[in-house]
């Protein structure tokens, strides 16, 4: 059985190896090939997802709608990193990406600062945010009318 299973996977290995190089590239050319007779403009092969950038979205402020209070943040725009593939990030728009932070739990607080939440759309992932949180100005309950 030994001998069997030796003589399979070791005598002409160099040969063996060779075929399942060249059966790959037949299938790969093949694969091209039908995708170029249909006119399809994305490849087989993504390797590398590519990269975009959005500058100055607004930061939407959440909070709970019985607090009529009138927060602010600071700053209240951010520029946020997104990967994804080629066709999803050409018909991306600033909108399409969510920026906020959720104060919904908070009563009072002095110097709070707040981590950003990013929501983006399926198949694009997040890269980085900055700045990666803010500043929560919190007017005081006393002064709301």
């Amino acid at each position: 059985m030994i001998k069997l299973l030796r003589y399979l996977f070791v005598e002409d290995f160099l040969l063996k190896l060779l075929s399942l190089v060249l059966a790959l590239l037949f299938w790969l050319t093949v694969s091209f090939a039908i995708q170029e007779k249909q006119g399809s403009p994305t490849p087989v092969l993504r390797l590398i997802p590519e990269v975009r950038s959005f500058s100055n979205l607004p930061v939407v402020v959440m909070s709970s709608a019985s607090d009529v209070r009138n927060f602010k943040v600071s700053p209240n725009q951010v520029e946020v990193t997104v990967r994804g593939d080629s066709s999803l990030l050409q018909n991306l728009h600033s909108k399409d990406i969510r920026v906020m932070v959720d104060l919904t739990d908070i009563e009072a607080a002095e110097n709070l600062r707040k981590r950003i939440e990013v929501s983006t759309p399926a198949g694009v992932t997040l890269v980085s945010v900055r700045p990666e949180e803010v500043a929560v100005i919190i007017p005081s309950k006393s002064a709301i009318p």
